[in-house]
Protein backbone atom coordinates (compact mmCIF):
# COMPACT_ATOMS: atom_id res chain seq x y z
CA UNK A 1 0.00 0.00 0.00
CA UNK A 2 1.84 2.75 -1.14
CA UNK A 3 -0.90 5.69 -0.57
CA UNK A 4 -0.08 8.21 2.35
CA UNK A 5 -2.90 8.22 4.89
CA UNK A 6 -3.69 11.40 7.31
CA UNK A 7 -4.96 10.54 10.86
CA UNK A 8 -6.78 13.20 12.19
CA UNK A 9 -7.66 10.89 14.99
CA UNK A 10 -11.57 11.77 16.57
CA UNK A 11 -10.67 10.78 20.52
CA UNK A 12 -13.88 11.02 23.01
CA UNK A 13 -11.87 8.86 25.57
CA UNK A 14 -9.40 9.30 28.13
CA UNK A 15 -8.70 12.79 28.21
CA UNK A 16 -11.24 14.69 25.59
CA UNK A 17 -13.02 17.31 25.54
CA UNK A 18 -15.94 16.10 27.75
CA UNK A 19 -18.01 18.95 28.39
CA UNK A 20 -21.56 18.96 30.37
CA UNK A 21 -24.86 19.75 28.02
CA UNK A 22 -27.94 20.53 30.56
CA UNK A 23 -31.09 19.25 29.24
CA UNK A 24 -34.21 21.16 27.38
CA UNK A 25 -35.75 23.88 29.71
CA UNK A 26 -38.94 21.84 28.98
CA UNK A 27 -38.13 18.94 30.46
CA UNK A 28 -38.38 17.66 34.49
CA UNK A 29 -35.50 18.36 36.51
CA UNK A 30 -34.88 14.65 37.44
CA UNK A 31 -34.74 13.75 33.86
CA UNK A 32 -31.16 15.97 32.95
CA UNK A 33 -27.99 14.33 31.22
CA UNK A 34 -25.02 14.10 33.02
CA UNK A 35 -21.69 13.18 31.39
CA UNK A 36 -19.48 10.13 31.71
CA UNK A 37 -16.08 9.74 31.78
CA UNK A 38 -16.76 7.07 29.06
CA UNK A 39 -17.50 7.11 25.69
CA UNK A 40 -21.47 7.45 24.34
CA UNK A 41 -22.36 3.60 22.70
CA UNK A 42 -21.56 2.94 19.46
CA UNK A 43 -25.41 2.26 18.72
CA UNK A 44 -26.39 5.74 19.36
CA UNK A 45 -24.03 7.26 16.69
CA UNK A 46 -24.90 6.79 13.30
CA UNK A 47 -21.29 5.89 11.19
CA UNK A 48 -20.97 9.28 8.66
CA UNK A 49 -19.83 7.21 5.38
CA UNK A 50 -16.89 9.99 3.93
CA UNK A 51 -16.82 11.16 0.65
CA UNK A 52 -14.51 8.47 -0.61
CA UNK A 53 -15.87 5.78 1.62
CA UNK A 54 -13.87 4.87 4.80
CA UNK A 55 -10.46 6.48 3.73
CA UNK A 56 -9.70 8.80 6.74
CA UNK A 57 -8.73 7.55 9.62
CA UNK A 58 -10.51 7.90 12.85
CA UNK A 59 -10.11 6.68 16.72
CA UNK A 60 -13.63 5.12 17.95
CA UNK A 61 -13.25 4.94 21.57
CA UNK A 62 -16.84 3.19 21.99
CA UNK A 63 -15.74 0.27 19.52
CA UNK A 64 -11.87 0.17 20.49
CA UNK A 65 -10.84 0.77 17.17
CA UNK A 66 -8.29 3.11 15.59
CA UNK A 67 -8.68 3.03 11.89
CA UNK A 68 -5.24 3.58 9.82
CA UNK A 69 -5.42 4.31 6.74
CA UNK A 70 -9.11 2.63 6.00
CA UNK A 71 -8.31 -0.46 8.69
CA UNK A 72 -9.65 -0.77 11.39
CA UNK A 73 -7.05 -1.74 14.60
CA UNK A 74 -8.22 -3.24 17.82
CA UNK A 75 -6.72 -1.73 20.46
CA UNK A 76 -8.73 -3.60 23.28
CA UNK A 77 -10.85 -2.50 26.33
CA UNK A 78 -11.03 1.61 25.91
CA UNK A 79 -11.28 1.10 30.33
CA UNK A 80 -7.74 -1.03 30.28
CA UNK A 81 -6.27 1.91 27.55
CA UNK A 82 -7.36 4.20 29.90
CA UNK A 83 -5.57 2.97 33.01
CA UNK A 84 -2.99 2.29 31.25
CA UNK A 85 -2.76 6.15 30.16
CA UNK A 86 -2.95 7.12 33.68
CA UNK A 87 -0.43 4.49 34.38
CA UNK A 88 2.42 5.70 31.35
CA UNK A 89 1.67 9.73 32.92
CA UNK A 90 3.65 8.45 35.90
CA UNK A 91 6.24 6.95 34.59
CA UNK A 92 9.29 8.19 33.68
CA UNK A 93 10.89 7.96 31.02
CA UNK A 94 12.22 5.03 28.84
CA UNK A 95 15.51 7.37 28.11
CA UNK A 96 18.49 5.17 29.83
CA UNK A 97 21.30 3.69 28.55
CA UNK A 98 19.80 0.42 28.02
CA UNK A 99 16.91 1.71 26.34
CA UNK A 100 18.92 3.82 23.74
CA UNK A 101 21.18 0.74 23.32
CA UNK A 102 18.13 -1.36 22.40
CA UNK A 103 16.56 1.60 20.17
CA UNK A 104 19.67 1.35 18.53
CA UNK A 105 19.98 -2.48 18.00
CA UNK A 106 16.36 -2.53 16.38
CA UNK A 107 17.76 0.09 14.19
CA UNK A 108 20.53 -1.82 13.30
CA UNK A 109 18.14 -5.19 12.62
CA UNK A 110 16.19 -2.91 10.02
CA UNK A 111 19.45 -1.37 8.56
CA UNK A 112 20.86 -4.57 7.93
CA UNK A 113 17.92 -6.78 6.46
CA UNK A 114 17.17 -3.28 4.56
CA UNK A 115 16.74 -3.61 0.17
CA UNK A 116 19.44 -0.70 0.38
CA UNK A 117 21.59 -2.23 2.67
CA UNK A 118 24.89 -2.22 0.94
CA UNK A 119 25.88 -5.50 -0.53
CA UNK A 120 21.98 -6.48 -0.72
CA UNK A 121 20.11 -7.67 2.86
CA UNK A 122 22.04 -9.70 5.31
CA UNK A 123 19.83 -12.62 6.86
CA UNK A 124 22.09 -13.92 9.31
CA UNK A 125 23.61 -10.81 10.33
CA UNK A 126 20.65 -9.15 11.33
CA UNK A 127 19.41 -12.61 12.57
CA UNK A 128 22.34 -12.43 15.05
CA UNK A 129 21.42 -9.12 16.56
CA UNK A 130 17.78 -10.38 17.73
CA UNK A 131 18.95 -11.95 21.14
CA UNK A 132 20.92 -9.19 22.06
CA UNK A 133 17.41 -7.51 21.82
CA UNK A 134 15.36 -9.22 23.41
CA UNK A 135 17.34 -9.21 26.88
CA UNK A 136 16.09 -5.58 27.26
CA UNK A 137 12.89 -5.50 29.37
CA UNK A 138 10.73 -3.23 27.00
CA UNK A 139 11.02 -5.54 24.03
CA UNK A 140 8.79 -8.69 26.02
CA UNK A 141 11.20 -10.87 24.81
CA UNK A 142 9.60 -10.69 21.44
CA UNK A 143 12.66 -10.57 19.37
CA UNK A 144 13.45 -13.67 21.18
CA UNK A 145 9.79 -15.17 19.38
CA UNK A 146 10.96 -13.27 16.22
CA UNK A 147 14.03 -15.53 16.39
CA UNK A 148 12.31 -18.36 16.69
CA UNK A 149 10.13 -17.88 14.05
CA UNK A 150 13.24 -17.00 11.64
CA UNK A 151 15.00 -20.31 13.17
CA UNK A 152 11.54 -22.35 12.60
CA UNK A 153 11.17 -21.35 9.12
CA UNK A 154 15.16 -21.89 7.77
CA UNK A 155 14.40 -25.62 9.26
CA UNK A 156 11.49 -26.07 7.38
CA UNK A 157 12.71 -24.68 4.42
CA UNK A 158 15.26 -27.35 4.92
CA UNK A 159 13.26 -29.93 4.56
CA UNK A 160 11.30 -28.49 1.38
CA UNK A 161 14.80 -28.23 -0.37
CA UNK A 162 15.49 -32.00 1.22
CA UNK A 163 12.14 -33.15 -0.51
CA UNK A 164 13.06 -31.06 -3.72
CA UNK A 165 16.46 -32.64 -3.92
CA UNK A 166 15.01 -36.20 -3.39
CA UNK A 167 12.43 -35.63 -6.01
CA UNK A 168 15.51 -34.78 -8.10
CA UNK A 169 17.06 -38.19 -7.60
CA UNK A 170 13.62 -39.99 -8.18
CA UNK A 171 13.35 -37.79 -11.51
CA UNK A 172 17.05 -38.85 -12.66
CA UNK A 173 16.16 -42.54 -11.65
CA UNK A 174 13.38 -42.60 -13.59
CA UNK A 175 14.30 -41.19 -16.51
CA UNK A 176 17.38 -43.61 -17.05
CA UNK A 177 14.55 -46.21 -16.24
CA UNK A 178 12.79 -44.82 -19.28
CA UNK A 179 15.99 -44.88 -21.34
CA UNK A 180 16.48 -48.02 -20.62
CA UNK A 181 13.22 -49.45 -21.07
CA UNK A 182 13.23 -47.58 -24.63
CA UNK A 183 16.29 -49.53 -25.42
CA UNK A 184 15.21 -52.98 -24.47
CA UNK A 185 12.08 -52.54 -25.88
CA UNK A 186 13.65 -51.64 -29.09
CA UNK A 187 16.59 -54.28 -29.26
CA UNK A 188 15.76 -56.97 -27.01
CA UNK A 189 15.09 -60.30 -29.53
CA UNK A 190 12.79 -62.49 -28.91
CA UNK A 191 13.19 -66.77 -30.10
CA UNK A 192 10.95 -68.78 -32.07
CA UNK A 193 10.43 -72.29 -34.59
CA UNK A 194 11.02 -71.68 -38.06
CA UNK A 195 9.67 -74.66 -40.21
CA UNK A 196 10.54 -74.49 -44.41
CA UNK A 197 9.84 -77.09 -46.69
CA UNK A 198 11.80 -77.67 -50.04
CA UNK A 199 11.68 -79.99 -53.20
CA UNK A 200 14.25 -82.37 -54.65
CA UNK A 201 14.40 -82.91 -58.07
CA UNK A 202 12.19 -85.98 -57.94
CA UNK A 203 9.96 -83.75 -56.35
CA UNK A 204 10.03 -85.07 -52.77
CA UNK A 205 8.80 -82.85 -50.39
CA UNK A 206 11.66 -81.91 -47.21
CA UNK A 207 10.46 -80.09 -43.86
CA UNK A 208 13.24 -78.00 -42.30
CA UNK A 209 13.18 -76.65 -38.43
CA UNK A 210 15.48 -73.65 -37.32
CA UNK A 211 15.42 -70.85 -34.75
CA UNK A 212 14.35 -67.51 -36.05
CA UNK A 213 15.56 -63.97 -34.20
CA UNK A 214 12.57 -61.59 -33.93
CA UNK A 215 13.72 -58.30 -33.12
CA UNK A 216 11.87 -55.50 -30.73
CA UNK A 217 9.81 -58.41 -28.61
CA UNK A 218 11.85 -57.02 -25.11
CA UNK A 219 8.35 -55.18 -23.96
CA UNK A 220 6.65 -58.26 -23.22
CA UNK A 221 9.34 -59.17 -21.21
CA UNK A 222 8.89 -58.93 -17.60
CA UNK A 223 11.74 -57.18 -16.78
CA UNK A 224 10.43 -54.40 -19.10
CA UNK A 225 7.17 -54.68 -17.17
CA UNK A 226 8.88 -54.19 -13.74
CA UNK A 227 10.84 -51.50 -15.60
CA UNK A 228 7.48 -49.64 -16.15
CA UNK A 229 6.05 -50.15 -13.19
CA UNK A 230 8.91 -48.83 -11.15
CA UNK A 231 8.90 -45.45 -13.44
CA UNK A 232 4.77 -44.86 -12.41
CA UNK A 233 5.81 -45.64 -8.80
CA UNK A 234 8.19 -42.60 -8.67
CA UNK A 235 5.96 -40.54 -10.26
CA UNK A 236 3.17 -41.08 -7.37
CA UNK A 237 6.19 -40.21 -4.52
CA UNK A 238 7.36 -37.64 -7.12
CA UNK A 239 3.51 -35.75 -6.96
CA UNK A 240 3.42 -36.41 -2.90
CA UNK A 241 6.59 -34.96 -2.53
CA UNK A 242 5.40 -31.99 -4.05
CA UNK A 243 1.79 -31.81 -2.29
CA UNK A 244 4.00 -32.21 1.05
CA UNK A 245 6.46 -29.30 0.15
CA UNK A 246 3.47 -27.17 -0.79
CA UNK A 247 1.48 -27.75 2.76
CA UNK A 248 4.60 -27.54 4.59
CA UNK A 249 5.44 -24.29 2.99
CA UNK A 250 1.88 -22.91 3.60
CA UNK A 251 1.86 -24.05 6.93
CA UNK A 252 5.44 -22.77 7.70
CA UNK A 253 4.30 -19.34 6.39
CA UNK A 254 0.86 -19.16 8.27
CA UNK A 255 2.28 -19.93 11.35
CA UNK A 256 5.11 -16.88 10.97
CA UNK A 257 2.12 -14.74 9.55
CA UNK A 258 0.17 -15.38 13.04
CA UNK A 259 3.33 -13.80 14.63
CA UNK A 260 3.17 -10.54 12.32
CA UNK A 261 -0.62 -10.14 12.89
CA UNK A 262 -0.54 -9.90 16.75
CA UNK A 263 2.65 -7.70 16.67
CA UNK A 264 0.27 -5.74 14.68
CA UNK A 265 -2.57 -5.48 16.85
CA UNK A 266 -0.40 -4.81 20.01
CA UNK A 267 1.21 -1.84 17.82
CA UNK A 268 4.56 -3.62 17.86
CA UNK A 269 5.06 -2.17 14.95
CA UNK A 270 9.14 -2.12 14.64
CA UNK A 271 8.59 -5.80 14.83
CA UNK A 272 6.61 -5.91 12.16
CA UNK A 273 8.99 -4.16 9.75
CA UNK A 274 11.80 -6.45 11.09
CA UNK A 275 9.44 -9.67 10.46
CA UNK A 276 7.99 -8.52 6.76
CA UNK A 277 11.77 -8.09 5.56
CA UNK A 278 12.80 -11.45 7.46
CA UNK A 279 9.97 -12.80 5.40
CA UNK A 280 10.98 -11.47 2.15
CA UNK A 281 14.44 -13.26 2.36
CA UNK A 282 13.31 -16.48 4.25
CA UNK A 283 10.63 -16.93 1.03
CA UNK A 284 11.48 -15.14 -2.19
CA UNK A 285 8.70 -17.01 -4.52
CA UNK A 286 6.75 -13.55 -4.53
CA UNK A 287 3.88 -15.31 -2.29
CA UNK A 288 3.23 -12.28 0.09
CA UNK A 289 -0.45 -13.09 1.03
CA UNK A 290 -1.28 -13.48 4.57
CA UNK A 291 -3.13 -16.80 4.95
CA UNK A 292 -5.48 -16.27 7.66
CA UNK A 293 -9.24 -17.36 7.79
CA UNK A 294 -11.64 -15.07 5.58
CA UNK A 295 -14.30 -14.94 8.41
CA UNK A 296 -11.87 -14.14 10.85
CA UNK A 297 -11.70 -10.10 12.46
CA UNK A 298 -8.08 -9.86 11.14
CA UNK A 299 -8.98 -10.87 7.82
CA UNK A 300 -12.59 -8.22 7.93
CA UNK A 301 -9.83 -5.74 8.90
CA UNK A 302 -8.65 -5.12 5.49
CA UNK A 303 -10.95 -6.95 3.27
CA UNK A 304 -14.08 -4.62 4.82
CA UNK A 305 -12.27 -1.58 5.37
CA UNK A 306 -10.20 -1.61 2.25
CA UNK A 307 -11.34 -3.99 -0.08
CA UNK A 308 -7.95 -5.95 -0.76
CA UNK A 309 -6.94 -9.18 0.75
CA UNK A 310 -4.22 -8.26 3.41
CA UNK A 311 -0.45 -9.21 2.60
CA UNK A 312 2.95 -8.65 4.11
CA UNK A 313 3.41 -5.29 1.99
CA UNK A 314 0.15 -4.25 3.76
CA UNK A 315 1.45 -4.42 7.19
CA UNK A 316 4.87 -2.98 6.24
CA UNK A 317 3.44 -0.31 4.88
CA UNK A 318 0.61 0.28 7.91
CA UNK A 319 3.40 0.13 10.38
CA UNK A 320 5.74 2.71 8.75
CA UNK A 321 2.62 5.14 8.36
CA UNK A 322 1.84 4.72 12.17
CA UNK A 323 5.02 4.97 12.90
CA UNK A 324 5.28 8.80 11.33
CA UNK A 325 2.13 9.94 12.51
CA UNK A 326 3.13 8.99 16.38
CA UNK A 327 6.03 11.43 15.55
CA UNK A 328 3.83 13.57 14.20
CA UNK A 329 1.39 13.96 16.98
CA UNK A 330 4.44 13.92 19.71
CA UNK A 331 5.87 17.26 17.75
CA UNK A 332 2.31 18.83 17.74
CA UNK A 333 1.77 18.05 21.42
CA UNK A 334 5.21 19.49 22.19
CA UNK A 335 4.26 23.00 20.77
CA UNK A 336 0.84 22.65 22.61
CA UNK A 337 2.58 22.18 25.97
CA UNK A 338 4.63 24.95 24.86
CA UNK A 339 1.69 27.57 24.72
CA UNK A 340 -0.36 26.08 27.50
CA UNK A 341 -2.90 24.29 25.58
CA UNK A 342 -3.01 21.54 27.85
CA UNK A 343 -6.14 20.72 26.57
CA UNK A 344 -5.42 19.80 23.14
CA UNK A 345 -2.55 18.52 24.31
CA UNK A 346 -3.88 15.84 26.36
CA UNK A 347 -5.83 14.52 23.34
CA UNK A 348 -3.09 14.95 20.88
CA UNK A 349 -0.81 12.89 23.71
CA UNK A 350 -4.02 10.40 24.42
CA UNK A 351 -3.56 10.03 20.24
CA UNK A 352 -0.33 8.81 20.27
CA UNK A 353 -0.68 6.92 23.30
CA UNK A 354 -3.61 5.01 21.59
CA UNK A 355 -1.27 4.59 18.14
CA UNK A 356 2.46 4.07 18.95
CA UNK A 357 2.60 3.05 22.90
CA UNK A 358 5.91 1.84 21.98
CA UNK A 359 7.53 3.84 20.08
CA UNK A 360 10.65 5.99 20.67
CA UNK A 361 8.85 9.11 20.50
CA UNK A 362 5.85 8.19 22.98
CA UNK A 363 8.37 6.47 25.58
CA UNK A 364 10.81 8.89 26.02
CA UNK A 365 8.59 11.56 26.84
CA UNK A 366 9.71 13.87 29.56
CA UNK A 367 8.09 13.26 32.87
CA UNK A 368 7.69 17.04 33.74
CA UNK A 369 5.72 17.34 30.70
CA UNK A 370 3.36 13.64 31.62
CA UNK A 371 2.82 15.51 35.09
CA UNK A 372 1.51 18.41 33.43
CA UNK A 373 -1.34 16.92 31.51
CA UNK A 374 -1.89 14.17 34.28
CA UNK A 375 -3.23 16.87 37.08
CA UNK A 376 -4.65 18.44 34.29
CA UNK A 377 -6.91 14.56 33.47
CA UNK A 378 -7.18 14.02 37.02
CA UNK A 379 -9.00 17.80 37.34
CA UNK A 380 -10.88 17.41 34.25
CA UNK A 381 -12.79 14.17 35.94
CA UNK A 382 -13.06 15.29 38.74
CA UNK A 383 -14.90 18.39 37.11
CA UNK A 384 -16.76 15.43 35.21
CA UNK A 385 -17.42 13.66 38.83
CA UNK A 386 -18.85 17.24 40.57
CA UNK A 387 -21.05 17.74 37.40
CA UNK A 388 -22.58 14.42 37.84
CA UNK A 389 -22.84 14.51 41.81
CA UNK A 390 -24.42 18.23 41.03
CA UNK A 391 -21.75 20.02 43.19
CA UNK A 392 -21.91 23.14 41.46
CA UNK A 393 -19.49 25.37 43.88
CA UNK A 394 -16.99 22.43 43.01
CA UNK A 395 -17.52 22.79 39.68
CA UNK A 396 -17.09 26.23 39.37
CA UNK A 397 -13.46 26.02 41.36
CA UNK A 398 -12.53 23.31 39.31
CA UNK A 399 -13.52 25.38 36.24
CA UNK A 400 -11.69 28.19 36.96
CA UNK A 401 -8.36 26.23 38.04
CA UNK A 402 -8.59 24.37 34.33
CA UNK A 403 -9.01 27.98 32.98
CA UNK A 404 -6.46 29.04 34.45
CA UNK A 405 -3.45 26.53 33.51
CA UNK A 406 -5.13 25.28 30.34
CA UNK A 407 -6.01 28.88 27.91
CA UNK A 408 -7.40 26.13 25.96
CA UNK A 409 -9.80 24.93 28.15
CA UNK A 410 -13.32 24.56 27.02
CA UNK A 411 -15.83 25.96 29.55
CA UNK A 412 -18.81 27.64 27.61
CA UNK A 413 -20.90 24.33 27.99
CA UNK A 414 -19.85 24.05 31.61
CA UNK A 415 -20.26 27.65 32.45
CA UNK A 416 -23.42 27.58 31.21
CA UNK A 417 -24.38 24.76 32.82
CA UNK A 418 -23.40 26.17 36.44
CA UNK A 419 -25.42 29.20 35.32
CA UNK A 420 -29.00 27.85 34.63
CA UNK A 421 -28.82 24.90 36.87
CA UNK A 422 -27.88 27.17 39.57
CA UNK A 423 -30.44 30.01 38.65
CA UNK A 424 -33.19 27.33 38.24
CA UNK A 425 -32.62 25.95 41.76
CA UNK A 426 -32.33 29.55 43.32
CA UNK A 427 -35.58 30.00 41.69
CA UNK A 428 -37.56 27.26 42.77
CA UNK A 429 -36.10 27.93 46.43
CA UNK A 430 -37.79 31.60 46.24
CA UNK A 431 -41.38 30.05 44.99
CA UNK A 432 -41.05 27.73 47.63
CA UNK A 433 -40.92 30.50 50.17
CA UNK A 434 -43.75 32.16 48.79
CA UNK A 435 -45.87 29.26 48.60
CA UNK A 436 -44.82 28.69 52.32
CA UNK A 437 -45.83 32.07 52.96
CA UNK A 438 -49.35 31.44 51.01
CA UNK A 439 -49.78 28.53 53.38
CA UNK A 440 -49.25 26.36 50.26
CA UNK A 441 -47.16 22.88 51.76
CA UNK A 442 -47.80 21.24 49.38
CA UNK A 443 -46.04 23.08 46.31
CA UNK A 444 -43.54 24.63 48.97
CA UNK A 445 -42.59 20.83 49.34
CA UNK A 446 -42.53 20.47 45.54
CA UNK A 447 -40.52 23.44 44.76
CA UNK A 448 -37.95 22.91 47.66
CA UNK A 449 -37.53 19.05 46.12
CA UNK A 450 -36.96 20.21 42.78
CA UNK A 451 -34.37 22.92 43.92
CA UNK A 452 -32.94 20.27 45.75
CA UNK A 453 -32.32 17.97 43.14
CA UNK A 454 -31.04 20.72 40.61
CA UNK A 455 -28.48 21.46 43.28
CA UNK A 456 -28.50 19.43 46.23
CA UNK A 457 -25.47 21.39 48.03
CA UNK A 458 -27.20 25.06 47.23
CA UNK A 459 -26.47 27.17 50.51
CA UNK A 460 -30.14 28.69 50.23
CA UNK A 461 -31.63 25.03 51.19
CA UNK A 462 -29.99 25.72 54.47
CA UNK A 463 -31.22 29.22 54.87
CA UNK A 464 -34.90 27.27 53.99
CA UNK A 465 -34.29 24.75 56.11
CA UNK A 466 -33.86 27.82 59.16
CA UNK A 467 -36.90 29.60 58.03
CA UNK A 468 -39.01 26.37 58.35
CA UNK A 469 -37.83 25.80 61.64
CA UNK A 470 -38.89 29.29 62.73
CA UNK A 471 -42.12 29.54 61.30
CA UNK A 472 -43.28 26.56 62.99
CA UNK A 473 -43.95 29.02 65.68
CA UNK A 474 -45.81 31.08 63.26
CA UNK A 475 -48.19 28.47 62.22
CA UNK A 476 -49.09 27.40 65.75
CA UNK A 477 -50.05 31.15 66.60
CA UNK A 478 -52.02 31.10 62.97
CA UNK A 479 -53.75 27.95 64.11
CA UNK A 480 -54.81 28.97 67.45
CA UNK A 481 -55.75 32.42 66.21
CA UNK A 482 -58.26 30.35 63.26
CA UNK A 483 -59.63 28.00 66.57
CA UNK A 484 -59.92 31.04 69.06
CA UNK A 485 -62.21 32.69 66.31
CA UNK A 486 -64.36 29.58 66.06
CA UNK A 487 -65.03 29.72 69.40
CA UNK A 488 -65.46 33.12 69.73
CA UNK A 489 -62.69 33.51 72.47
CA UNK A 490 -61.87 36.77 72.36
CA UNK A 491 -60.75 37.29 75.82
CA UNK A 492 -58.05 35.00 74.98
CA UNK A 493 -57.32 36.56 71.82
CA UNK A 494 -56.71 39.95 73.63
CA UNK A 495 -54.40 38.49 75.96
CA UNK A 496 -52.20 37.18 73.17
CA UNK A 497 -52.00 40.21 70.84
CA UNK A 498 -48.33 40.78 70.58
CA UNK A 499 -48.24 37.16 69.84
CA UNK A 500 -50.54 36.74 67.50
CA UNK A 501 -50.86 39.75 65.77
CA UNK A 502 -47.65 39.46 63.93
CA UNK A 503 -48.16 36.19 61.88
CA UNK A 504 -51.66 37.52 60.44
Amino acid sequence: MKTRFLLPFCLAGLAHAQVYTPPAQNNPPPAQTTPNDTAPSQQSQEKQPGPLGQEIPMLDPAAETITVGGVAIPLGDNRLLRARFEKYLSQPPESDEAAAKYRQTIAEILATISPFHEGGPDLYGAFKQLPGASVYPGDANLCGSLAESIYMAMLAKQDVNGLKKLNKGMEDEKNALIKEADFTSRQDKGTRLKETTTKDKNGDVTSHKSNEQTPGTGNVSLRYQDQVRRITEIEALKKANIIKTEAQTIRTKAQYQVSMVQWFVQRRYEHVLMAARFYNQIWKDGDATLRIDKNSDVSKLFSESVGVSPTVASLDSLSNEAIRETTKYIEAFDLMVSRNELHSASQRLMEAYALGEYLAPVATLSLEKKRRIADYVRDLHELYGTLQARDYTKTQELATRLKTVARDFPSSKVDSAIAAYTLASDLAIEEAKAHLLAKESDKAAQKIKAAAELWPTNPKLSEFRTLVSNSSGIVTARNDFDRLISEGNFREIARRQYEIAPTI
